[in-house]
């Protein structure tokens, strides 16, 4: 085991830097100059002097990259141009958005897509079956960001239970917070429900099929109970497996969902840093996203490891 998690900690470590480098080339390094980017064609020549020297664009490319590894390691990820405030404090701020929308649309996808999956497999070639299939479709092939318009005009302006956008903040209680996370939470869980209603039925079709199932229909044991206690227990497995993935896309799903509910998210940070040329939160919002996304993989290759050890000794 501790070479398996040797091998996916350089692989880790390896694709972080690749990805780091990549950010670095485009926003840096391209033609172009991100001080005049940052202030526009027509900006002073003192203030663009003044912009490169505050960006570390008057050092060598290697060491300003240098520079961004090590700030990136001790947490210092530079100043907002726009803000006039640490890069850090604005992630920290936007990160208590978007995590609880993306946990929060994972746990509805889960509490919508495995139980339709299961029924899917225990009526498989019936009416309820048909009815998850077309569920599952739609679901992906509906925009989360439209599918989001649509909850607002019937929950929010026409209904008129839940809040249109915005986010009250935590200090206000969960209560408030959570009810305006609702709706952009069930506009990313959609397609995401609709996934794992799929795997979920095509898993336990699956391992429905295995000998183990048949010797316990055999012995008298019934349907119902095969179902629950064999069929599906063994079926999360691949679930579980999607499910870490899905978190990655969630997150950045979660990008245009902000701004479709004017949540003060990362996602939105995104947008309002490149309408505002802030080229410092940028590089380091996609560095974030990327690492986060790698680090969910890293997270379910050990899980899965762990599940199937043949995969450790595969690898």
């Amino acid at each position: 085991m501790s070479g398996y998690l040797l091998r996916r900690l350089v692989s880790l470590a390896a694709t972080l830097l690749v990805a780091a480098l990549v950010i670095f080339l485009v926003l840096e390094i391209l033609p172009g100059d991100p001080a005049a980017v940052t202030l526009g064609l027509n900006a002073a020549p003192e203030a663009l002097a003044a912009l490169r020297t505050e960006m570390g664009l008057d050092r060598p490319a290697p060491l300003r990259f240098l520079a961004w590894i090590g700030g990136m390691l001790t947490g210092d990820l530079g100043l907002s141009y726009t803000y006039r405030v640490p890069v850090t404090q604005l992630i920290g701020e936007r990160m208590a958005v978007t995590l609880p929308l993306a946990s929060f649309a994972i746990l509805l996808a889960c509490a919508i897509g495995i139980p339709l999956g299961a029924l899917a497999a225990a009526h498989h070639n019936r009416a309820g079956d048909a009815a998850v299939m077309v569920f599952a479709q739609l679901g992906l092939a509906i925009p989360n960001f439209w599918f989001g318009l649509l909850l607002v005009l019937l929950f929010a302006i026409g209904a008129g239970w839940l809040p249109a956008g915005g986010f009250p903040g935590w200090e206000g209680g969960a209560g408030p917070a959570l009810k305006a996370l609702l709706l952009p939470a069930l506009a990313l869980a959609l397609p995401q429900a609709a996934i794992l209603a799929r795997v979920t039925r095509s898993a336990m079709l699956e391992t429905m099929q295995e000998d183990y199932v048949r010797t316990a229909r055999a012995k008298g044991v019934s349907r119902r109970r095969v179902l629950r206690r064999h069929v599906l227990r063994n079926a999360l497995i691949p679930v579980v497996t999607v499910l870490g993935l899905q978190f990655s896309v969630l997150l950045a799903g979660a990008i245009i969902i902000e701004n479709v509910f004017a949540l003060p998210g990362l996602g939105r940070l995104v947008f309002q840093s490149i309408a505002q040329h802030d080229l410092i939160v940028v590089k380091d919002l996609v560095m974030l996203f990327c690492a986060l996304v790698v680090a969910l993989n890293f997270v379910v290759e050990l899980l899965y490891g762990l599940i199937d050890p043949r995969l450790r000794q595969a690898t």
